[in-house]
């Protein structure tokens, strides 16, 4: 038994890696977006979404790496990394991050709804998911309305 409550934690603990490395595909994807917007935009920009987005990411990595901390795992770091050249555009680099936000929040919501993290009696993980989820929410909406106001 004590094997397979292991296996579930490193398990969950994978899952909620996999989440942080796509938010840290959206936080890349949204500096190169940065880079190549006017001050006003780029300020609308970092105040609807990079700033919530990196709470979320921080507060992800916390909740990993407490979790690995008080079970006795092995945590991991995490690096943002750069979606690509910035001949892609603005609007290709807001919609890879909005769809990297999108796909973060399914990770997390299928891990919610595993039970898993009730399984492993982790009040402290599941007040972090909850958290993560809760600031993830409002994202896409978000980009999207700053996309409707390109070219305006």
């Amino acid at each position: 038994m004590a094997y397979a409550s292991q296996q579930a934690r490193q398990d969950l603990l994978a899952s909620v890696a996999e989440a942080i490395d796509e938010l840290g595909r959206a936080l890349a994807a949204l500096g190169d977006a940065y880079d190549q917007l006017d001050e006003r935009t780029a300020d609308l920009l970092e105040e609807q979404l990079f700033r919530p987005l990196q709470t979320a990411y921080g507060r992800a990595q916390r909740t990993h790496a407490g979790f690995a901390a008080r079970h006795g795992l092995t945590g991991r770091t995490f690096e943002a990394t750069g979606p690509g050249a910035p001949s892609r555009g603005v609007r290709e680099f807001v919609e890879t991050a909005s769809d990297a936000v999108s796909e973060a929040d399914e990770v997390l919501a299928e891990l919610q709804d595993s039970m898993l993290p009730v399984e492993v009696g982790d009040a402290e993980l599941r007040a972090g998911l909850a958290e993560v989820r809760a600031l993830l929410d409002p994202l896409p909406d978000r980009a999207a309305q700053l996309l409707r106001g390109f070219g305006r």
